[in-house]
């Protein structure tokens, strides 16, 4: 049976991340190719959605089918999996490429770009050890001229481990070189600047252990990701380099035993390779069988073919994307300028107990060009659907801070996209398009016109 070419992922899918998969993959395979525009379609049969997208837009005899589907990770979990196998991957398949992009530069985080994301590599590579670990920087913003120690200290680490790097410039740099010995991981994360707020994460060497001084408690509990990512990155290249002793987590701030939690991805990474807790004890934690699975109760699903629908057959497009547990979109203005969205209106008093801070966002708002309409979109799932209609009611803020101040002449439309259940009636009032589970897709008669042409444009794509 010849094979296909899977592309599994827990995001909304970006096209110019799937051109640089495929042409990676060209390149690996010795293809030549016809790179054309690259789309994503999703797969109708019998007016019912098969939870399938085709990639189109690449031609050559030799190239396999090429379909994408979403999945989630039963716990951290990469971006992108890309599987080349006969019929649809199963976890138990083993991928070609593993890969986790991120549209974030140290210009905008120190910690997001490297660290938070380092951890997923860790934990991947227990499930596939020996397959190709991609970091795909797909910027968005300029790139920082001089990148900063933590970022340097970081990419060293991630090469270290056997990760390669995309899309950023000056990456071969002998500076950003894989460390060669455990004294230049502690040298060189010790020179770095002491941190303003907490603890400084310094290693020390002793003759039975390696200490990592680093704050993982937030809220009373183990769950500060950047230390987290920190910690267990530069853990795993100690091992990698041959530290087969103790590695002891100080000065965490954890106060007891049951702050640390039980199953957590830094307790299940502890467990794989050893690290210790000063003072507390890492409880036992197994990993879970399978590393992801294919997704059927997340309202995203909803909410993303929506979203590609409208991008393919339609004039309309996205300006903001939001889905349940995907990495959020930049807000594109009128004039092509893409903005990060606040999520507080005031950060400090949000931290001090102030849950009212938060910015109410929308899961997903598109505009229609035709009609001068922008639509804010709560999504949620089929038995939800009352309490995405009163969520609708929260998005004046967001109104008021990005389509007020930049689309001043677009009217703005708001509704509510289920996933779920099986009935077959067609949606009224707030709720204007559903997907069943058994796929079927339902239209309100009363929903914003460019949700009805573009439908009707992908339903006439598929007679």
């Amino acid at each position: 049976m010849k094979k296909q070419l899977w592309i599994l992922t827990e995001e909304r899918p970006k096209k110019e991340v799937i051109e640089t998969i495929l042409q990676l993959y060209l390149k690996d395979k010795k293809i030549s190719a016809f790179i054309d525009n690259i789309r994503i379609i999703p797969i109708i049969e019998k007016k019912k959605f098969t939870f399938v997208y085709e990639i189109t837009g690449i031609k050559s005899p030799k190239l396999p089918k090429i379909f994408l589907k979403i999945v989630s990770g039963n716990s951290s979990f990469v971006d992108y999996l890309v599987f080349e196998t006969s019929k649809e991957p199963t976890p138990k398949d083993k991928p070609i490429y593993v890969i986790e992009e991120t549209k974030t530069d140290d210009k905008e985080s120190r910690n997001t770009g490297i660290y938070q994301r380092a951890t997923k590599f860790v934990y991947a590579d227990f499930y596939y050890p020996n397959v190709r670990k991609i970091m795909l920087y797909n910027l968005q913003v300029e790139q920082k001229e001089k990148a900063t120690l933590t970022n340097i200290f970081g990419t060293k680490l991630l090469k270290t481990l056997g990760v390669e790097i995309i899309g950023k410039t000056g990456i071969d740099d002998k500076k950003f070189d894989a460390f060669k010995t455990i004294d230049e991981i502690i040298t060189l994360k010790n020179k770095m600047p002491e941190t303003k707020n907490g603890t400084s994460i310094k290693l020390r060497k002793y003759k039975n252990k390696i200490t990592i001084s680093a704050k993982l408690e937030k809220g009373g509990r183990l769950a500060s990701d950047p230390s987290i990512g920190t910690t267990t990155i530069i853990s795993a290249c100690l091992r990698k380099l041959g530290w087969n002793k103790d590695i002891v987590i100080t000065q965490h701030n954890l106060s007891d035993q049951k702050s640390v939690g039980k199953t957590n991805k830094f307790i299940q990474i502890a467990n794989q390779i050893n690290i210790k807790l000063s003072g507390l004890k890492i409880p036992v934690a197994m990993l879970n069988d399978d590393y992801w699975h294919y997704d059927t109760n997340g309202e995203k699903i909803g909410t993303i073919l929506l979203d590609i629908v409208v991008e393919e057959f339609s004039n309309g497009f996205t300006i903001y994307h939001n889905h349940a547990g995907c990495e959020r979109g930049y807000f594109l203005t009128e004039k092509g300028e893409k903005l990060a969205v606040v999520k507080y209106h005031n950060r400090q008093a949000y931290k001090k107990g102030y849950k009212k801070e938060i910015i109410a966002l929308p899961d997903l708002v598109l505009l229609d060009p035709d009609k001068k309409e922008i639509i804010n979109i709560e999504g949620e799932m089929y038995q939800n659907a009352d309490a995405g209609i009163k969520q609708l009611s929260t998005f004046k803020y967001f109104e008021k801070l990005y389509i007020k101040a930049y689309y001043p002449k677009h009217k703005i439309i708001r509704t509510v996209v289920l996933y779920g259940g099986k009935d077959r009636k067609k949606p009224i009032g707030k709720i204007s398009f559903v997907l069943t589970l058994d796929g079927y897709i339902l239209v309100s008669i009363t929903a914003p016109e460019l949700f009805k042409k573009s439908f009707k444009n992908i339903f006439s794509y598929w007679k």
